[in-house]
């Protein structure tokens, strides 16, 4: 056998079991566990091969939904910090599209020579900030321009709230929010869902509802994967629920874990199951707090972090 013959991988095809040349096999493109020699065995042998197909599916799915995310919000870009969860614990500027964590929007902000900067203004460009909301409106259609994903999630809760000069409109905000998730702003998925879930301008579909949840909370969104432990909960699936109020529990929610602790006083989680999920959620609050987030949070309840 020569060198290049010794170099090809041979593969069996599942329907009719003869041997091809490995390169030129037909893979399942589902669960890429089986291999024909054509379509039309791969089409023939569809029937027989579905349910193990479908079973793999699931199975890959579940591992790639039950992995901890990345934090969805990354860093604040001036303590370089971890951004919190709660919403309350920063603020998007849209003069140059940043997040910034409420202890860096709360501090004072000083210029090059060191002088503090009289006046509101951006922590991180100093630019002012708008005095009305129709040059604040202005900004956000400036970072929607500039694709956004951020602002353009903002304008879509503009959009179903009819607030900010917009009129209600639903079908606009999920446009709008399907744009900001293709572009990675997993919030936009969870709104998405919970559209869905609650008919809220569309028709109610659980399970539309389930795959936008499943989509942000792959992202790191910790409220949709709050949401699914909820809708696992529904159907009496403790084992998957409390798996989702974990990884939510890591990530910052707070519901999430008084969720696991409702259910180790009911007897559905043990008490080793409750406390690693109290570790989780203190080891996520020793990656945010900060004397400065704690100044914050104490002087207004809007810059609360955790």
């Amino acid at each position: 056998m020569s060198t290049v013959d010794k170099d090809i991988v041979l593969s069996i095809c599942a329907n009719c079991g003869k041997e091809g040349d490995d390169d030129n096999m037909n893979t399942c493109n589902k669960c890429m566990m089986v291999k024909y020699c054509n379509a039309a065995c791969k089409k023939k042998h569809r029937s027989k091969h579905k349910k193990q197909c479908e079973r793999r599916v699931a199975e890959l799915h579940d591992i790639e939904l039950f992995k901890q995310p990345p934090s969805q919000y990354g860093d604040c870009p001036i303590c370089f910090e971890r951004l919190p969860t709660l919403e309350t614990g920063w603020r998007y500027y849209a003069c140059c599209g940043k997040e910034i964590c409420s202890g860096c929007a709360h501090a004072p902000v000083y210029d090059n020579q060191g002088n503090e900067v009289v006046g509101k203004v951006c922590p991180f460009c100093r630019t002012p900030i708008p005095s009305t909301y129709k040059e604040a409106m202005e900004r956000e259609k400036e970072r929607v321009e500039a694709g956004d994903a951020n602002a353009i999630y903002n304008i879509g809760v503009f959009c179903r709230e009819g607030t900010y000069g917009y009129p209600v409109d639903h079908a606009k905000a999920l446009e709008l929010w399907h744009r900001a998730g293709k572009l990675g702003f997993a919030t936009s998925y969870n709104d998405i869902g919970y559209a869905y879930e609650n008919g809220e301008g569309v028709e109610v579909d659980r399970e539309k509802a389930i795959h936008y949840y499943e989509l942000a909370a792959m992202g790191g969104n910790a409220q949709s994967r709050h949401n699914l432990g909820l809708m696992e909960i529904r159907k009496g699936n403790i084992d998957r629920a409390l798996k989702h109020y974990m990884i939510s529990a890591r990530d910052g929610h707070s519901n999430s874990l008084e969720r696991i602790k409702d259910l180790y006083s009911e007897g559905f989680a043990t008490k080793d199951g409750y406390t690693k999920a109290l570790q989780a959620y203190q080891a996520y609050l020793s990656e945010i707090k900060s004397p400065q987030r704690d100044k914050a949070a104490a002087e207004r309840e809007d810059y609360r972090y955790y």
